[in-house]
């Protein structure tokens, strides 16, 4: 019940998107590409197929749609790390060794799987989230989140391209 109804609204703000790329030009298209890949929910995932079946240039709408993406993680995460410092005292430094080596396994896989599934199971933004919750550090969630949206975005591109090559609308 929940997912149709999300499915349903979620419908008319992504035919707003593609209105909003189709009536505007030029520089202003691709402001708004950076500005759409940035919103949750919205993101690369939808953003990029949409700008690029409208005729944008492949190339410059994956590079400003990745640099849309992760810029709001990277500000997600450091306003998350400013907050949280904001907020916390200097806890007790001295933790079991159970707590680092576990500490140390996440830190080490689990940030990287959380990334790379983030964008299609939970978004990127959701998935900082968990990162952050779980303790990670914050430049080892910036660059997994990094590389995992880059990634994400050249496939993006490439599958986009291919799509509408098949459909004859390139």
């Amino acid at each position: 019940m929940f997912a149709g109804a999300f499915i349903d609204g979620l419908v008319p703000f992504v035919l707003d998107i593609e209105a909003a790329l189709d009536d505007s030009t030029g520089f202003i298209q691709y402001a708004l590409v950076f500005l759409f890949a940035a919103i949750p929910v919205v993101e690369i995932l939808v953003v990029v197929p949409i700008a690029i079946g409208l005729g944008l240039n492949p190339v410059i709408t994956g590079v400003v749609a990745f640099a849309g993406n992760a810029g709001s993680v990277v500000a997600f995460v450091l306003g998350y790390r400013w907050i949280t410092r904001l907020w916390r005292s200097d806890r007790d430094k001295s933790e079991s060794g159970r707590y680092q080596r576990a500490r140390r396994l996440w830190d080490r896989y689990g940030v990287a799987g959380v990334s790379f599934a983030g964008p299609i199971l939970t978004g990127v933004h959701i998935a900082a989230l968990v990162a952050l919750v779980a303790g990670s550090r914050h430049w080892a969630i910036i660059a997994w989140m990094s590389v995992s949206i880059a990634l994400w975005t050249v496939g993006l591109v490439l599958a986009s391209l291919f799509g509408f090559s098949l459909l004859g609308v390139l």
